[in-house]
């Protein structure tokens, strides 16, 4: 049972890591700054998945793209991506669905740890993107935050709302053994009342 349990979460991380991937080229036209989908399903990989599988999701993105797969934005990948102007952004994707998963893992579920979650991996995104951001393109503080956070803030809290839903609706699907998650001891009432 166990190693059903291992495979199938194996194939959800990958699927988590094509729908990051796919985020990466689906972009919302609104207003001047387009909203991108990838770190969307970065933070659900961590409501839905966890920590451990959601490191592991987004663990395979980014070897994809280092590895050259068009995963990255623009349809474009290599490793001179994560040395260019948004690999801050790109890297920071392991521990924010970390801090996802463990947040959102932590005593009982509900949609305020959820966004708290959400929020708290949004701000570790940009507290390393930023930075980032500035000493590959030699910007000044303003400028790098005109440029590189700003313009993404109500897309962000665009995308935070909608996880939530999907996560509710998404969770249940997905038991997660050895875990708090809420999911996890839903599928094991299941199992011993079938039995």
């Amino acid at each position: 049972m166990q190693s059903i349990d291992s495979l199938r979460m194996i194939v959800m991380a990958s699927l988590f890591a094509a729908l990051i991937a796919a985020g990466a080229f689906l972009a919302i036209p609104i207003g001047p700054v387009p909203i991108y989908l990838a770190n969307f399903f970065v933070l659900l990989a961590g409501l839905v998945l966890g920590p451990r599988w959601g490191v592991a999701a987004v663990g395979v993105y980014l070897l994809s793209g280092i590895l050259g797969l068009p995963v990255f934005s623009g349809g474009t990948g290599g490793l001179g991506r994560i040395f260019g102007p948004t690999g801050g952004y790109l890297l920071a994707y392991l521990p924010a669905v970390f801090i996802v998963g463990w947040i959102s893992d932590q005593l009982r579920l509900s949609a305020i740890r959820d966004i708290i979650a959400m929020l708290a991996a949004t701000a570790m995104i940009y507290a390393i993107g930023v930075p980032w951001l500035k000493i590959v393109m030699g910007m000044t503080w303003g400028k790098s935050l005109a440029v590189g956070l700003l313009p993404f803030l109500m897309g962000d809290g665009i995308k935070i709302a909608a996880a939530v839903p999907v996560a509710r609706v998404v969770r249940p699907l997905i038991p997660r053994s050895g875990s708090t998650h809420p999911s996890a001891g839903f599928e094991a009432g299941k199992q011993s009342e079938s039995s």
